[in-house]
């Protein structure tokens, strides 16, 4: 079970993520939803352990979150999934290139495992191997990504940037993250940051911002948030 309580991002002018609650344990898929990239981009870095908070009460599995060696632990059982100019794939690479790339920060015992070639061809991504990851159908990326991310046997918690950004049409994204968030074979707790909610979801959601009055999770968005602009990611590790 993942929680979160009062978690918050200090950028160097202003505040970054402002106070943010919510949950998620294996099973879920709980959504996000925010208005500003960088803020959408910051939870999705700090949930996975990529970027330290500068407040709140963090809990992952029973184990409080220290900023010290348990962190480690987090974001082993953690990935995080096409972050907004963090880890989304460069444009000029090749699916192909994107996959050998990914498959070598598998760790080491598992990676004589994962050779490219045969990876793809196992995830039926034969069909895509050759085409550059600008070309990818927004349905076919998020499959692609996500099926990366879990190459790793130790992920438990999938955490995906913005899915949304990448098209308006919700069945790009949202019936992917369903069926592994729903997988008996192996439960995840999946969260998406968003940029708005999809019409007929009636799973749990959250606003970026929830805490910053009410200081509860799944309470509504603050209303005075700050208006978009750049903040700035401190990322201590994107894998």
């Amino acid at each position: 079970m993942l929680r979160v309580h009062q978690l918050s991002v200090n950028g160097r002018r202003d505040e970054l993520l402002p106070a943010t609650s919510l949950q998620a344990g294996r099973g879920d898929l709980l959504l996000v939803a925010g208005n500003r990239q960088d803020q959408r981009t910051a939870l999705a870095l700090a949930l996975s352990g990529r970027l330290k908070p500068s407040g709140g009460h963090f809990e992952w599995d029973g184990t409080e979150w220290d900023g010290g060696a348990r962190i480690k632990t987090l974001r082993q059982a953690s990935a995080v999934v096409d972050a907004a100019g963090v880890n989304e794939p460069e444009q000029h690479l090749s699916v192909r290139d994107l996959v050998t790339e990914d498959l070598a920060l598998v760790p080491r015992r598992y990676r004589g495992l994962l050779l490219s070639k045969p990876w793809l061809k196992v995830n039926r991504f034969e069909d895509i191997a050759g085409l550059w990851t600008e070309q990818l159908p927004a349905a076919r990326r998020i499959e692609l990504l996500t099926a990366l991310a879990l190459a790793n046997p130790h992920t438990d918690l999938l955490v995906v940037d913005s899915p949304d950004r990448h098209g308006p049409d919700p069945a790009d994204w949202l019936p992917r993250l369903e069926s592994l968030a729903y997988d008996a074979g192996r439960p995840l707790a999946v969260v998406a940051t968003v940029m708005s909610v999809p019409a007929g979801w009636s799973g749990p959601v959250v606003c970026i911002g929830n805490a910053v009055t009410t200081g509860h999770p799944g309470a509504p968005a603050d209303e005075d948030l700050p208006p978009d602009g750049p903040g700035t990611l401190e990322i201590e590790d994107t894998k």
